[in-house]
């Protein structure tokens, strides 16, 4: 039997590539990642929600696109979702309901979900710098009721996935206004603000009007 060489990829200098340089500046323990930082500052250990609460549930009513992010034997999959703001729902119970709308069906999250059910959404709206994080454990279910209740255009979703929040997170906007990803898009009215979501996840640690007032100075202060 003629064996084949396996095929080698060249470098870009014509040689053929060679085991990386080891990183002399790698932060490769908790230990040198703390020295390396600042420490976090008590308002920012604390606005950390064990569930969702009224600010949450707002945020996410206003939100058309989220990312959902789960974790399998084939690795991590962050899968964008989005339809009509509120697309997903805030059930009565405090869990998260998000239809599974027409795909490519290669079920990458659905496949992940049923190995490891640990995943993490992030919320997005247009116009709103702020970003909500949500950390929960996540099953699928094809119930028909539920599933007629997410239908759009007489099209049903073949299954919702129903998400147990256990940490929610008000992301600041230093990442959004850096980007400028909204451009000149106003921020919609009712959108609950960052001092707003701080005072309700921090048992009111801030004054949200002061703390609103005093945002633009203080993320072009710390912007970079």
């Amino acid at each position: 039997m003629t064996r084949v060489a396996p095929s080698k990829r060249p470098g870009q200098d014509g040689s053929m590539d060679q085991a990386p340089t080891p990183d002399p500046f790698a932060i490769t323990s908790l230990e040198a990642l703390a020295r390396h930082y600042e420490a976090p500052s008590e308002r920012a250990l604390k606005k950390v929600a064990p569930k969702l609460d009224d600010t949450a549930r707002a945020f996410i009513a206003a939100s058309p696109f989220c990312i959902l992010t789960s974790i399998g034997s084939n690795g991590l999959h962050a899968t964008p979702r989005g339809d009509a703001p509120g697309f997903v729902t805030c059930l009565p119970d405090g869990e998260l309901a998000l239809p599974d709308r027409r795909g490519n069906n290669r079920l990458d999250a659905l496949r992940d979900i049923i190995e490891d059910p640990r995943v993490a959404l992030l919320f997005l709206v247009p116009g709103v710098a702020e970003a909500l994080r949500v950390g929960g454990t996540a099953r699928i279910t094809a119930d028909p009721a539920l599933c007629a209740r997410f239908a759009e255009r007489g099209k049903i979703p073949a299954s919702v996935i129903l998400v147990s929040p256990y940490e929610v997170y008000m992301q600041c906007a230093k990442s959004i206004v850096r980007s400028r990803l909204w451009g000149d898009v106003p921020r919609p009215a009712g959108v609950p603000t960052a001092g707003q979501m701080i005072a309700a996840h921090t048992g009111g640690m801030v004054d949200p009007a002061a703390y609103d007032a005093a945002a633009p100075a203080r993320n072009a202060e710390t912007l970079y």
